[in-house]
């Protein structure tokens, strides 16, 4: 009798489990597909097809502000994908285009006019989702494996003159320069393989904390301001139907979120400068003459500065080794440009004030939240090189109420940074101390700078303050620059912080 009650109580607690874990939602789950291809060949495979992509179309450095965030934003997102772990990066190309796509093996390339059309980052997040959908349901390859009529080896090779560049002008520019001039049609996504996109990516945006309506929500805003065949972006991701509806629908099943994210601060100041960025237009593009600019990078973890060169037969390319970032990096300022001897003026922000040297000015978009002050030639194309950023983060719950909320919520503050800008690294332990009579820690930061010097690029020490604020949120000041320069600003940096106050 006892071993049937304990039967019983163990049939109904796996009950309560089940209907309390994500695999009780009934949401959509990734579908297989009979794909010829092993997970390394599409791997080694894709990655010849963005040899080419880089030859054909003007991707912007990984150095670029915009390609940066993109970058941080899908290491985000592809934390929660599902499936095999494959070798995701992710690219912006100065397409004016509102377009982006997938290569076989993990490779994303995000249109300029894509993140310059999205209201929202949960919109764009939605757009990056659903092109890690298609790589994560390997539609390219499943799609190569069910024509007969070519052979796979042609099948990869020829992925650049479809994929890359899509179905319109720029797609014809593809087929001409690459020599793909055969029926390229297992390339171009069904709209059943569009649906499973949707619904997947709507599940990646959901577990990476998004509002997952963003996806629908820039396709509604892109259909309604360019009408449904108007944006390449609905040319080349055809409509299956009622998309609102079922998308809609998949969000219903998912359990209720308090406060996803819709947008952030670092959004609304990328947002700004990717509008101030120049995005080609089908006709630039195939003219060419961006080739020769100097702009654009010559293949993944290249700087620009070095004209794109062809690439051989098998994919590899012909050109002599590619120059770095730090040939292009920006100079370094010596003490009079830092502005360091200057007198400090008081700078009243959005809910805080703070001292700053005279010759610092404010930059970035105020309304955001968060703001930038930099000496003149502090800030570039590739970002803040000296200065600070200055903004807030809201907190949920009871917000930092002590030591202990305090820490997590810097600790948090400080991945989010290192996402946000390539991969920070902590230095040393974080510091307590009280900043205007409120708590606050202190944490040093390292990465890579956008100065160089010597033909190369230096390291970059960043120093975060986070401060407790009365209202339970975190105000937080950015300290930045060179690692070369730290003892010389350090003096002011320490200034700075102990004039903060939040309000």
């Amino acid at each position: 009798m006892d071993q049937l009650r304990w039967l019983r109580s163990l049939v109904l607690l796996s009950a309560v489990l089940a209907a309390s874990s994500p695999a009780a939602w009934a949401r959509f789950q990734p579908v297989t597909c009979k794909n010829a291809f092993t997970e390394q060949q599409e791997i080694t495979e894709g990655q010849k097809v963005v040899a080419q992509v880089y030859q054909q179309m003007p991707v912007l450095p990984d150095s670029d502000p915009v390609a940066r965030y993109v970058r941080a934003l899908g290491a985000k997102l592809v934390a929660h994908a599902p499936g095999y772990r494959w070798p995701y990066n992710f690219h912006v190309v100065a397409s004016e285009d509102i377009n982006a796509f997938a290569l076989p093996g993990g490779s994303v390339f995000v249109n300029l006019g894509t993140v310059q059309a999205a209201e929202t980052e949960a919109q764009l997040a939605g757009v990056m989702a659903h092109e890690i959908s298609h790589v994560v349901m390997r539609h390219s390859t499943c799609n190569l494996t069910k024509q007969q009529s070519k052979s796979l080896w042609y099948g990869l090779g020829s992925i650049a003159s479809a994929v890359l560049l899509g179905n319109g002008t720029a797609g014809q520019l593809g087929q001409a320069a690459i020599g793909g001039a055969q029926s390229l049609d297992f390339l171009h996504m069904s709209r059943d393989d569009e649906k499973q996109a949707d619904l997947l990516g709507v599940g990646i945006l959901y577990d990476s904390g998004y509002d997952p309506r963003g996806l629908p929500q820039f396709f509604e805003t892109i259909q309604a301001k360019y009408g449904a065949g108007g944006a390449q972006f609905l040319s080349d991701h055809p409509n299956p139907g009622n998309r609102t509806e079922y998308v809609n629908a998949e969000i219903a099943t998912l359990p209720r979120r308090d406060h996803p994210v819709v947008t952030t601060p670092e959004f609304k100041r990328i947002h700004a400068v990717g509008l101030g960025e120049k995005a080609l237009t089908a006709k630039d593009v195939q003219v060419g003459a961006w080739r020769k600019s100097g702009l654009y990078a010559s293949g993944p973890g290249n700087g620009a500065g070095q004209v794109a060169q062809p690439v051989s037969q098998n994919g590899a390319s012909t050109s002599p080794a590619s120059r770095t970032d730090a040939s292009v990096a920006m100079p370094r300022l010596n003490r009079s440009a830092l502005g360091i001897d200057s007198r400090m003026v008081k700078y009243q922000g959005t809910r805080f004030v703070i001292d700053r040297p005279a010759k610092w000015q404010q930059t970035g978009d105020v309304s955001s939240g968060e703001v930038m002050l930099a000496p003149p030639g502090g800030t570039g194309a590739s970002g803040l090189a000296y200065g600070a950023i200055i903004g807030m983060e809201k907190q949920s719950g009871n917000g930092v109420t002590d030591a202990a909320s305090l820490s997590a919520a810097t600790a948090a503050l400080a991945q989010k940074l290192s996402q946000q800008n390539g991969g920070l690294e902590q230095v040393g332990q974080t510091t307590a101390i009280t900043v205007g009579g409120q708590p606050a820690n202190v944490v040093e930061l390292r990465g890579r700078s956008p100065v160089g010097e010597g033909g190369k690029q230096l390291v970059e020490r960043d120093r975060l303050l986070a401060v407790e604020r009365p209202d339970g949120d975190l105000s937080y000041v950015v300290f930045v620059c060179p690692e070369p320069d730290l003892a010389l600003l350090k003096p002011l940096f320490d200034a700075m912080a102990a004039s903060f106050r939040a309000q």
